[in-house]
């Protein structure tokens, strides 16, 4: 809460020391802490809840946090979390946390009728890019893109059965590698330790998704019934 913020008029109400934003919006994870801090001249409240509904009893309060002075909370759940202050109800802003995980989205439409496709979920401080699917080989492989932001260099990702099932065979920049894997229904989370400079993932698998999606499926068995209509019928008319 920077100084000047208890007026209305104020260029902004927050300072994002992490991001640089002035929204009063914070993009976290779970089990982040978020810490406010009081660099104003005037007493703030950090109070979960919106102004027209008031407090939600979620974070915060009523206790005021003085010049100098700071309030923290630690994310247990994901969701969206509203907060204003209750001194001064334009200061408002939004806690966004989530589970860390990005989406890959319609792996698989590349390959068969493109009708069968997944998203996948990962959580890296790396971006990855799906790179191919070779359905011969029964292989993924994903382009890493970046540097390393931080000394955990861990990558999990969350594997549809569908799209590709295990046992696996984890392969970085040319060289086999251990990992560790969980599976929950249909999804398998694979936990690799990433060296910082690689570039290139491959997770080959036992099955991967089929050549032929629905749609494909359904186009076959009419032709092949057409065929077949069509066989006997030529055979009939040779009869006459």
């Amino acid at each position: 809460m920077p100084t000047g913020s208890a007026s209305p008029d104020a260029p902004y109400f927050w300072q994002n020391e992490k991001s640089g934003l002035a929204t009063g919006d914070i993009d976290i994870f779970i089990g982040d802490t978020v810490i406010w801090q009081n660099a104003d001249t005037a007493k703030h409240t950090i109070t979960s809840g919106t102004v027209d509904d008031g407090p939600d009893g979620i974070f915060g309060g009523s206790n005021f946090i003085s010049p100098g002075q700071s309030y923290k909370f630690t994310f247990t759940e994901t969701g969206q979390f509203p907060y204003y202050c209750l001194i001064h109800p334009w200061m408002t802003g939004t806690v966004f946390v989530t589970d860390g995980y990005k989406t890959i989205q319609d792996v698989g439409k590349t390959v068969g009728d493109g009708s069968t496709t997944f998203d996948v979920e990962y959580n890296f401080d790396r971006v990855l890019a799906l790179n191919l699917i070779d359905q011969g080989q029964k292989l993924l492989t994903f382009e890493i893109i970046g540097n390393s932001q931080s000394d955990d260099g861990t990558l999990k990702i969350r594997l549809p059965a569908e799209l590709i099932d295990g046992p696996f065979v984890i392969i970085v920049d040319g060289e086999k590698i251990n990992f560790e894997e969980s599976k929950d229904d249909d999804v398998t989370t694979v936990s690799i330790s990433m060296p910082n400079d690689s570039k290139l993932l491959t997770i080959i698998g036992t099955s991967i998704v089929p050549e032929f999606g629905v749609a494909s499926m359904v186009i076959l068995a009419i032709a092949t019934t057409s065929i077949m209509l069509a066989s006997q019928k030529s055979r009939f008319q040779l009869k006459f």
